[in-house]
């Protein structure tokens, strides 16, 4: 049986590694045993930085990613990478495989990449993202990046589990305007123009800086930072890095990074409770002779469906 001592210090042993994965698995199956581990991890975690990377398909965010990996871990920094993915109809799980963009990387005993299904989650995240995070961060891991699945418009969720969120686009593909249209500017801390050997790249720069001139300044007083990279040869991918870390060095410098830490234990423990209660609702609702008794009564109209919805929910506030 898996242990919590087995996954701990995993950044720095190849059979903790193992557990650190086989405990994703269990986070994945949605299996009892991963939230009790996670209740004896938590207390492990908090220093890794979490950073989060985003944007529209074809931007080249798992290249991109494979770069920061080499460049952080010349920095002596060990990495962990969530590719988080589109999910399987048919399985559930990840189809994409973006790890596949990161091989190289695969006998760095200072590297774990996974990816991870989305399971349909609008913001292309699912919860069991941020438990990954809190494995990998019990783990040791000094940088954790989540890569989202890249639906464009509903790329909000990144910012409930990063630090710094990262968000790519290219030249001549109108990003800017859809970024202003989401309101993605509004998440972002970083904005990276990929693929900048490519025409209009300046002019794609220049319209960011000029969108994100409009953007009100975030309470944080950080003012974010567009840069230009070719991710498939490396080219501005060491300012990236420095960014990133600059973006850490300013909150821990003004007090943020354990204001942004405590909000992110909130939005978990609101994710946490939102997701339980579903929970005991589907087994109640699978176990309830009431419950099957009111769809007879919707099916017969003799009810109608607010009603018995209502009336259900009111008799669930004192279930016991």
């Amino acid at each position: 049986m898996l242990k919590a001592e087995d996954i701990l210090e995993g950044s720095r042993k190849a059979e903790a590694q193992k557990a650190g994965a086989r405990m994703i698995r269990l986070i994945e199956d949605n299996d009892p045993s991963a939230f009790e581990l996670l209740k004896q991890l938590y207390p492990h975690t908090g220093e890794a930085f979490i950073i989060g990377i985003t944007g529209s398909p074809g931007v080249g965010k798992s290249t991109l990613i494979d770069a920061l990996i080499t460049e952080f871990r010349k920095l002596a920094l060990k990495v962990a990478v969530i590719a988080v993915d589109p999910s399987s109809p048919v399985s559930g799980g990840a189809i994409l495989g973006d790890r596949l963009r990161m091989q190289r990387h695969a006998t760095d005993t200072g590297v774990f990449i996974r990816s991870m299904a989305s399971r349909g989650q609008k913001g292309g995240l699912s919860r069991a993202t941020k438990d990954a995070v809190v494995v990998l961060s019990a783990m040791g891991y000094d940088i954790i990046i989540i890569e989202t699945v890249g639906a464009g418009q509903a790329e909000f969720d990144i910012a409930s589990l990063a630090h710094s969120v990262g968000i790519v686009s290219i030249p001549g593909t109108g990003d800017g305007i859809q970024a202003v249209k989401a309101g993605i500017l509004e998440t972002g801390d970083i904005f990276i123009v990929n693929k900048c050997d490519k025409p209009d790249a300046d002019a794609a720069c220049h319209e960011l800086v000029m969108m994100l001139g409009m953007r009100n300044l975030s309470e944080t007083r950080w003012k974010p930072v567009v840069l230009k990279t070719i991710a498939q040869n490396g080219t501005g991918v060491d300012k990236l890095v420095q960014s990133f870390l600059s973006h850490l060095n300013f909150m821990k410098k003004n007090g943020l990074i354990d204001r942004k830490k405590k909000k992110l234990d909130r939005l978990y423990f609101q994710s946490l409770l939102k997701d339980l209660t579903l929970e005991k609702i589907l087994v109640f609702m699978n176990n309830s002779t009431d419950f099957k008794e009111m769809l007879k009564k919707i099916e017969s109209g003799s009810m109608d469906p607010l009603s018995a919805a209502e009336l259900m929910v009111n008799n669930l506030i004192t279930f016991e």
